[in-house]
């Protein structure tokens, strides 16, 4: 059987549907909570925020349930993230409320989500025929440089949290903003500590190099990137070096591969780092993404958006499986998070065209099972027994 005969007559798109309908397929970053929160105007924490009716196909929001289903995403981190101008207790307040978003979609749609705490719920909830609805803290800015707040955030569901946004924190060095403590500092090693012996997994996502380097040297337990990809072959800091992306697989890591247009295309990279420019020069902050988005909008200097396309993202799970190995890779859409998306990838519904692509290209249905989810389930119940070995159960 040739992949060109599976292209022509349909094979691989029925391959890929059926293999998606029996394995789990994981997704390790959605930002839903907040936008829904920006839908309803930014404001506090209100009961509106999660009022948007998700049972129909929507044109505001890359996500709803509806479209969920025909992805057949089964495995859902939710970001409860908040952005860096909320700084201090502010972030904290803010965090907790993005919390609550979820817990309220869970609530509204028990036929649908169902909340998952361990590797166990999730698999419980797919066997139900539900989502399972796992929560992730997008920054470590959202703990105040509080190891109370980050054990408050474990135990209200948070089971990984990303140690920086766009900017520093004041333990750790971001890959889009000066470098200040050159990767960890004595405090950053501490949070990565207790992220271990808590059993949250360390997401290494939006954080310097150093800052990787340094937590993968500190952590016991195996690391995540919920939303990168690989910097050799788009060249923007957000993605993961080689190097690392190898000692991440050598202590049993995953990368989520995304689809964010600005990490996987080289040209789009490019037109991103002519924008920064752009903004630096006229006094506008690149990293804030909401003033990011106003500026772009008005922006010409860079010419058009270069088109992203499937065969972008493909390019990186090739190239991470390649250094990484198959074990050690997953995805991430980043749905909600980001005003584009490669075209083939638009929206949640369009899983099945990434694995309907992946078969085409000679992808064996037992490694397609490993990216879909089997590597992000092991990964967290890695972190789960590194904990349960700390805290033995007498």
């Amino acid at each position: 059987m040739t992949i060109g005969s599976e292209r022509a007559d349909g094979r691989a798109a029925a391959r890929a549907n059926a293999l998606l309908r029996r394995v789990q397929l994981a997704d390790g970053h959605n930002d839903l909570p907040w936008a829904l929160r920006e839908l309803a105007g930014g404001r506090g924490w209100s009961a509106d925020w999660a009022q948007a009716d998700l049972t129909v196909r929507r044109t505001d929001l890359h996500t709803d349930l509806v479209r969920l289903r025909e992805g057949a995403l089964t495995m859902q981190f939710w970001s409860v993230y908040v952005p860096c101008r909320l700084a201090g207790h502010s972030a904290v307040t803010a965090t907790l409320e993005q919390i609550e978003v979820v817990y309220e979609l869970v609530n509204r749609y028990p036929e649908h989500l169902q909340l998952a705490l361990t590797v166990d719920d999730a698999e419980a909830a797919f066997a139900a025929g539900r989502i399972a609805s796992l929560l992730g803290a997008e920054g470590g800015h959202s703990i105040n440089n509080s190891l109370g707040a980050l054990r408050a955030l474990h135990r209200l569901g948070v089971r990984y949290m990303t140690l920086t946004h766009n900017n520093n924190t004041d333990w750790a060095d971001s890959a889009t903003d000066e470098p200040a403590h050159d990767g960890l500092t004595d405090f950053g090693r501490d949070v990565v500590r207790e992220m271990n012996r808590l059993g949250m997994l360390v997401d290494l996502s939006h954080v310097a190099p150093s800052t990787m380097r340094d937590a993968l040297a500190v952590s016991e337990a195996p690391v995540i990137f919920s939303h990168s990809s690989c910097r050799a072959v788009a060249d923007h800091p957000r993605n993961v070096p080689d190097d690392v992306l190898a000692e991440m697989a050598a202590k049993g890591g995953v990368c989520m591969v995304t689809f964010v247009p600005r990490f996987v295309s080289q040209p789009y990279a490019e037109w991103d780092a002519k924008l920064r420019e752009a903004m630096t020069a006229a006094g506008a902050d690149h990293n804030d993404l909401a003033e990011r988005g106003k500026f772009a909008e008005g922006w010409t200097g860079g010419g058009p958006r270069p088109k992203v396309t499937v065969d972008d993202v493909v390019a990186h799970l090739e190239h991470a499986r390649e250094v990484a190995g198959i074990d050690h890779i997953g995805l991430c859409g980043d749905y909600d998070g980001v005003p584009e998306l490669p075209e083939g990838l638009a929206d949640v519904s369009c899983y099945p065209r990434l694995f309907t692509e992946l078969l085409e290209r000679g992808w064996s249905e037992q490694e397609c099972t490993k990216l879909a989810g089997a590597n992000t389930l092991r990964v967290l119940r890695a972190a789960e027994q590194f904990s349960r070995k700390l805290h033995p159960i007498v």
